[in-house]
């Protein structure tokens, strides 16, 4: 019986790629809880003998404070303990040896189901600790089986899922195949750990690169950015740190060798590779080859960009579905609204027509002047409002004094447009320019801030303004405190 268990103790360790050891104390535990049952009310401890299988039960009894003195049948005072060992201390521990117990069908029960418990854990233990530093490498290994379009992947050492939206569309495995993918995820559950693989995550790309590149290894060529349709097409942005080597070339390689290898794993992906740029106009245009571009207009407030293309090159710009924009877009971080060039231009021309209707009637101009702002680059009054006056000085030979005028002008339509939204609003009846102490400049200067409300005023601290041209903190408190009286705080 003693060498059966030792034998049954190698043959687990080895089939389920644990420790003996963890395999030896998951039967003293299991032993441990059956007897229980035959000693009731004992603390007991199990031992099994590494070298001859031998097992040995004991009843533990510990040497404890008074105030912890609870259990009569396993616990001692300090006196007892010291009349059955003078050297006994608090903490001492006393085993008495009991007879073997018979496991009989339930306690067996038992002692199997705890012994598989232990075992699991370990192989838990064992996959996080094998698996989890090598998130985001590529993993190889043995289709285990498949079910309900879901890839259950053999790594020798675990067991890893691809879900069937990990797989690349119209791609299938069946059981024996060997498969390499992106290792996503890593995941402790109470049910044992799930690793998670993956060919769709952009990812895999980004790694294949690697393992066919050495420049990227090198870190020679670097990936910016990757933007994935899998099964479809990829598009990827990279960079060179050496002036010497074309980032682009390097990822091609000779006749194509390295990408078409790439090209292979994936089933015949397109791959688009790109030259990254930190200009965000240069960097669309390549995002979106091979169409060719006429007009980039960037918008950074909004954070998009208009792309204007012939009308044959427009198909070609946004792709079968779309695809070739949205990827450029994802690729590229910009929103990417594509038009043809006839669209573009009467775009352009509502605009210019627009922006001279508000420049006549907003700063009192004739149209021939308001169409030099245009051609100068102003389309709004804002443009106008918070340029630098050398901007507006050097237009037409228009000196500074006139300069400053015209911008006075756009600023004080802003500041009663503002104030006629927020009168609008019905917010309160009192405007900004009716507080005492306030003027045109101060607030005008405020509505830059986006204050256009007295409560927005009242709202605000003293050095949150006081660094207004024309207002001291004295000033600007005095506002804030006429602010707050008006919109009734102190009601």
């Amino acid at each position: 019986m003693n060498v059966e268990i030792l034998a049954v103790a190698d043959a687990v360790a080895r089939e389920k790629s644990v420790e003996r050891e963890l395999v030896l104390e998951a039967m003293e535990q299991a032993l441990k809880t059956a007897a229980r049952r035959t000693y009731p009310g004992k603390e007991v401890l199990a031992e099994i003998d590494r070298m001859t299988g031998e097992i040995r039960l004991f009843h533990v009894r510990t040497v404890v404070i008074e105030e912890e003195f609870e259990e009569e049948e396993n616990h001692l005072t300090l006196e007892q303990g010291q009349e059955i060992d003078p050297a006994a201390e608090i903490g001492t521990e006393f085993r008495e040896a009991l007879p073997p117990i018979e496991l009989g069908r339930i306690a067996a029960q038992t002692a199997k189901q705890v012994i598989n418990q232990k075992i699991r854990e370990a192989e838990r233990d064992r996959v996080i600790a094998e698996y989890e530093p090598r998130v985001g490498e590529l993993i190889t290994g043995i289709v285990k089986r498949v079910e309900r379009g879901n890839v259950y992947v053999d790594l020798g050492r675990g067991e890893a899922v691809m879900y069937r939206e990990d797989l690349l569309p119209r791609e299938t495995f069946r059981q024996g195949d060997r498969v390499r993918a992106y290792l996503r995820e890593v995941r402790n559950q109470t049910k044992g750990p799930l690793v998670f693989i993956s060919r769709s995550d952009a990812g895999m790309v980004l790694r294949l690169f690697e393992q066919e590149v050495p420049e990227i290894e090198d870190g020679v060529v670097a990936i910016q950015a990757i933007a994935r349709d899998p099964g479809s097409r990829s598009k990827i942005a990279v960079i060179s740190t050496d002036a010497a080597v074309d980032p682009v070339g390097a990822c091609v390689g000779m006749r194509g060798a390295r990408v078409q290898a790439v090209v292979n794993e994936l089933h015949g992906e397109k791959i688009d590779i790109i030259e990254w740029t930190e200009d965000p106009a240069v960097f669309v245009v390549n995002a979106l080859a091979p169409a060719e571009i006429e007009r980039v207009l960037v918008d950074e407030a909004t954070n998009t960009i208009e792309v204007a293309v012939s009308e044959e090159n427009l198909a070609i710009a946004i792709g079968r579905r779309g695809q070739n924009v949205r990827l450029a877009s994802e690729l590229t971080g910009w929103g990417i609204e594509l038009m043809s060039a006839g669209e573009e231009k009467e775009r352009r021309s509502e605009e210019i027509a627009s922006a001279k209707v508000v420049f006549q009637e907003g700063l009192d101009v004739d149209e021939d002047f308001a169409a030099v702002l245009v051609d100068e680059g102003f389309f709004s009054l804002e443009d106008l409002a918070y340029c630098a006056i050398e901007d507006i000085s050097g237009i037409g030979g228009l000196d500074a004094e006139v300069a400053q005028e015209l911008q006075k002008r756009a600023r004080n339509v802003l500041l009663d447009q503002a104030l006629q939204v927020n009168a609008e609003e019905g917010e309160t009846a009192v405007s900004l320019l009716d507080l005492p102490g306030m003027t045109r400049e101060v607030a005008e200067q405020l509505a830059a801030r986006e204050m256009v409300s007295v409560q927005a005023l009242a709202d605000a601290a003293g050095d949150e303004i006081e660094d207004i041209e024309g207002l001291s903190r004295e000033q600007a408190d005095a506002l804030i405190i006429a602010a707050r009286e008006a919109s009734g705080w102190f009601d």
